[in-house]
């Protein structure tokens, strides 16, 4: 499972490591440039986001239809020539058409779509920990250069970096992943967009995610910018090269508690609680950074935001790829993805906004107030996913057609589908309901 996971893994950790590298010195480097406010400047921060929305489900469902390795290349060229733009950039609109247009290769809801189609599911819930545990790494990497690099030779020089590390993503795309089985489903007609939203869990999972990737760009609009404000204008009077005390130990401090939450969210499946917890680090994370007298308190509010977004990051994609039937991986994660990131995008216009027309204080009580929201509405709504098991067996000995006529029969069956590459039909069954031995005699008609 190592070698399948390893390179898409690789590929995603790269690309959000580029994308991290800027995040928390982005603000400071285009507040500097001629005309620009920081309701700009938050734009500019999850402005990569809301094309990433605009496209998520544009490239889940091209994945679905046209494959996913080349969809990932189709993604990553465009993030490369955004790059290129964001680092050439010489004025405030330059920069955000080339964060725009990073967000264009919106290849996020791909990616575990693919690890989703390689790795079957009772595996899945260990390789999607292994994705979110090398982005989340990638994370930690970038809070503790991004600020170093940005000081000492300039933020356009993390763009660069950025654009490299596109090219390594798709060098190793095309050397070392293997290309997905295809896979022939059991459902007539093609995966609804209606259908997912309709679902009330892959609803709930998505929605956590626009308030997760929302509260995540207002994180990185506050932090730098309260931190080197002097205070006169309400701030702590840091210096830039200062930052990383501050996102070194946050980091550190979140990647702990990563583990514990893949643990009982995955192995001992209790997502709810993991997500019920992560959700009060954040509300009081904001509190703590809205009404922070001194930089000790506001530091206290950053490392219990990092607690909680860490918490969350190994789990969602997970929980989505579970809920989601087979024929509806790529377009559920795509859903999810377009949501996350326009809570990216708003998120950092809204902490710009705030921050321009009010204070922090209101952003952290009204932040504290939404995740009071979010906590109910996750303890009333959201459900722990049936741990199902499968069963695969070979085509040569199953009647396919009597077994399509008495499949919608068969007690405990949740769904299948043919890997037409392997030759193997694939059994999805709960297994508080049947077992092998029974659908064994049922399969072989």
């Amino acid at each position: 499972m190592f070698k399948t996971i390893a390179p898409l893994s690789a590929i995603l950790s790269l690309r959000f490591l580029g994308l991290f590298l800027v995040l928390p010195v982005v603000s400071i480097y285009a507040m500097q440039m001629e005309g620009s406010t920081t309701l700009l400047v938050g734009i500019i921060v999850g402005g990569y986001a809301l094309t990433q929305a605009i496209f998520q489900i544009p490239f889940g469902s091209m994945s679905d239809k046209i494959g996913r390795k080349i969809t990932i290349l189709i993604g990553l060229l465009i993030f490369l020539v955004g790059s290129i733009i964001c680092a050439s950039s010489d004025n405030i609109y330059m920069l955000m058409f080339g964060r725009f247009l990073q967000g264009a290769g919106a290849i996020c809801s791909v990616v575990p779509a693919m690890i989703s189609d390689m790795v079957p599911e009772e595996k899945r819930a260990k390789s999607m920990a292994m994705m979110g545990g090398s982005i989340a790494l990638s994370f930690a990497l970038a809070m503790a250069l991004g600020p170093i690099i940005g000081a000492h030779f300039g933020v356009e020089t993390l763009f660069w970096i950025t654009s490299i590390l596109a090219i390594i993503s798709m060098v190793v795309l095309l050397k070392f992943v293997p290309t997905p089985p295809r896979i022939r489903h059991m459902y007539n007609q093609k995966s609804s967009i209606k259908d997912i939203l309709k679902d009330k869990n892959l609803l709930g999972l998505s929605i956590t995610g626009l308030l997760q990737k929302g509260m995540m760009s207002i994180a990185f609009v506050m932090i730098p910018l309260i931190l080197l404000a002097t205070p006169e204008n309400g701030g702590f009077g840091w210096e830039k090269t200062d930052l990383w005390k501050v996102y070194i130990p946050a980091m550190v401090v979140g990647l702990i508690a990563m583990g514990p939450a893949a643990v009982f969210g995955e192995k001992h499946n209790k997502p709810k609680l993991m997500f019920l917890i992560s959700i009060i680090f954040f509300g009081l994370s904001f509190a703590f950074m809205g009404y922070a007298s001194t930089d000790t308190v506001f530091i206290i509010g950053a490392i219990s935001f990092f607690i909680g977004f860490n918490m969350l990051e190994p789990l969602l994609q997970s929980m989505i790829t579970k809920f989601a039937k087979v024929h509806q991986k790529g377009s559920a994660l795509g859903v999810a993805n377009t949501l996350a990131y326009f809570g990216t995008f708003i998120g950092g216009t809204m902490a710009g906004l705030m921050l321009q027309e009010t204070s922090k204080e209101h952003l952290g009580l009204t932040l504290a107030i939404i995740s009071a929201i979010w906590f109910v509405a996750t303890l009333i709504n959201m459900s722990n996913p049936v741990k199902n098991s499968f069963m695969f067996v070979s085509m040569d000995s199953v009647d396919l057609v009597t077994f399509k006529q008495k499949s919608s029969t068969i007690e405990g069956l949740v769904e299948w589908y043919i890997n037409e590459t392997e030759k193997k039909l694939v059994l999805k069954y709960n297994p508080n309901l049947t077992n092998e031995d029974k659908l064994q005699t049922q399969v072989n008609i």
